[in-house]
């Protein structure tokens, strides 16, 4: 079975072509695969793919659509959902760098558009809510009325407000997992970074990243406050508005303390790149429940390519791992995935290898929100890639839970 092309004009409409074989990227240029397409979820984005044509036919001959001036397009996901294929095309000279989102494959079928995915997760606290007038002004306005001198929940409204955070949100509707910024500094310099994007970099970062380290009185009002309204929350340092957070690992120390010394409701959590092992302990130690540590592969040079380290690797980063999951925490990964890499035959191998000696909750699959030829001239071309969806079966089948976010504990 072939499946039709969408493609978008100059003016960013959207058409489709049944009778053109649409093509898609898995590190190899290749038809879809029936098992791999859904009809496209609520809440997706259609995005325009500028100054790329959309590659058609065969894949042993794919061609540009049409005679020029046509784009190729991709689609943004929804929470999880995690993407499988990337949308083919041809760049063309001079193509400006794409923004920093996933770009899934989307494809025609019976004149209705489907993407490249599989859904992962589900959970009512993620799902992109419509608010009603000012309802979430108001939630805001409810409960900074409440702590009128916090930072951290100044900075908390931006994100809700301009990133459409919801982890951030949840913190004014005091429920599920809330976020807690605390680092400004990081010691990685991730080339896909989406709060702080260096000069060298063709695009600027979707947001700001935050100016002002969070002091500990102000992480515990907001910490408090949030599990005692909700007794099985969350309270999550580690946020994608911020550094790394382990760099102020004495202030989460004395923050964890004190909130423990008020109550002992709900889950604290850190996200974390797993650089600093030792800090991590002193933070375990502290009383720290779960923790999520963040990477795109467990082979070292892929890892470096695309973190840009600095003073650590990806063996303090496994180590970290171990160390969680030894203390008992509920560990989770932050696996930032991209078709063609993650799915290669040498990282599988890894991945596996790790996670047999290592018990780990969750792999929570992230989409990789980068330009596609900025990631590949990174950290290398495809090399004998298996598919997402065997990629999400070997991790099952190493006993880890496959999903997109943390679960409140019931």
């Amino acid at each position: 079975m072939s499946y039709g092309l969408p493609y978008a004009d100059r003016r960013g409409r959207v058409f489709f072509d049944e009778r053109a074989c649409a093509l898609a990227d898995g590190g190899a240029i290749r038809e879809p695969r029936a098992e791999e397409l859904l009809p496209l979820p609520e809440g997706s984005v259609v995005a325009m793919l500028p100054r790329r044509g959309p590659l058609v036919g065969k894949p042993v001959k794919p061609r540009a659509y049409g005679k020029g001036g046509y784009a190729a397009v991709g689609v943004l996901l929804p929470s999880g959902y995690t993407r499988l294929l990337l949308p083919a095309y041809a760049e063309a000279d001079g193509a400006p760098a794409l923004p920093l989102f996933g770009y899934a494959f989307a494809c025609v079928v019976d004149d209705a558009l489907h993407v490249a995915a599989a859904k992962t997760d589900d959970g009512e606290s993620w799902r992109p809510r419509l608010f009603e007038g000012d309802e979430l002004e108001q939630a805001i306005a409810r409960r900074r009325a409440f702590d009128t001198g916090s930072r951290v929940l100044e900075q908390l409204a931006v994100c809700s407000r301009e990133y459409g955070c919801f982890t951030a949100q949840n913190v004014f509707f005091e429920r599920g997992e809330a976020a807690i910024p605390v680092s400004p500094s990081c010691n990685a310099r991730c080339i896909g970074c989406i709060s702080e994007q260096g000069p060298e970099s063709p695009i600027p970062s979707p947001q700001v990243r935050i100016a002002r380290a969070a002091e500990s009185e102000d992480i515990v009002r907001v910490a408090v406050h949030h599990l005692t309204r909700d007794p099985r929350g969350i309270v999550s340092f580690g946020q994608g508005c911020e550094g790394e957070p382990l760099l102020r690992y004495r202030t989460i120390v004395e923050s964890i303390r004190a909130i423990r010394a008020r109550t002992s409701a709900g889950t604290i959590n850190l996200n974390t790149n797993g650089s600093l092992p030792e800090r991590l302990q002193d933070v375990i130690d502290a009383g720290l429940q779960a923790v999520r540590v963040s990477l795109n592969s467990f082979r070292p040079d892929v890892y470096a390519a695309y973190y840009r380290p600095d003073r650590y690797g990806l063996n303090e980063v496994l180590e970290s791992i171990r160390r969680a999951s030894d203390a008992g925490l509920r560990v989770s990964l932050n696996l930032l995935t991209f078709p063609g890499v993650t799915d290669e035959a040498e990282e599988l191998e890894a991945m596996e290898g790790f996670l047999r000696g290592v018990h780990v909750e969750m792999v929570q699959t992230r989409t990789l929100n980068i330009d596609p030829a900025w990631y590949r001239r990174a950290v290398g071309g495809a090399v004998a890639p298996r598919g997402m969806l065997e990629a999400l079966a070997r991790i099952r089948a190493t006993g880890s839970l496959v999903g997109n976010f943390t679960h409140q504990v019931l």
